[in-house]
């Protein structure tokens, strides 16, 4: 596939965005990241012969390179994930297959000092929607560490299925760590993933009103 359906795309839900990763982002990026190195160190993926942060440029703008590269090539789509207009993040769908297959992962980190607020799962929903409904994907899977509760409690609040360890899936923090697999199939959400977070986020407020106080 040479072009992505519907890439470079945007969109929006309350306070949270998406839009592609730019250059200039490149110092929103950095000093988000070394704010949050302790926050990030023991779930982002790295490379056994180099650290992970670094304070210069280079690395951003060579990720950057590579990630609009392989977009172009039908292979990711890079986002930035704002909150109120704010760099907040960043959610990356890569490793695309096309095919039989029509298959991606998905990768995501937030601002700590931003957690809590329901930032990820409406950003992940908007992505997976724009996957299986725009660009044609079948399948989105994402890999989590075991460790890694937030991170779990957003896919499993989406209704991803777990589907298995996959030992020593990745180098994090210094070794080879084991992932749950967690998947969605266009088939879970014939309506729309946003459109089931939307009713469990108002499920949860109307429980909330009616608890006891």
């Amino acid at each position: 596939m040479d072009r992505l359906r519907g890439w470079p795309a945007s969109m929006a839900e309350g306070p949270v965005g998406l839009r592609p990763l730019r250059l200039r982002d490149v110092r929103d990026w950095r000093d988000t990241r070394l704010r949050n190195a302790e926050w990030l160190r023991p779930w982002e993926p790295s490379n056994p012969e180099t650290p992970l942060f670094r304070t210069g440029l280079g690395p951003y703008v060579s990720m950057v390179g590579t990630l609009r590269r392989e977009a172009r090539q039908g292979l990711a789509m890079p986002w930035v994930l704002t909150y109120e207009g704010r760099f907040a993040g960043q959610l990356t769908v890569g490793a695309i297959v096309w095919g039989s297959a029509r298959s991606a992962q998905v990768g995501y980190w937030v601002d700590g000092a931003l957690a809590g607020r329901g930032i990820v799962p409406t950003a992940l929903a908007m992505a997976v929607d724009h996957c299986f409904f725009t660009t044609g994907l079948h399948r989105i899977e994402a890999n989590i560490r075991p460790e890694n509760h937030a991170s779990r409690r957003v896919v499993e609040k989406l209704g991803f299925r777990e589907e298995g360890i996959r030992r020593r899936q990745l180098h994090i923090d210094g070794a080879w760590r084991d992932h749950i697999c967690y998947a969605l199939t266009v088939e879970d959400v014939p309506r729309g993933l946003l459109v089931q977070w939307r009713r469990t986020k108002n499920s949860a407020a109307r429980r909330s009103e009616s608890s006891p106080g």
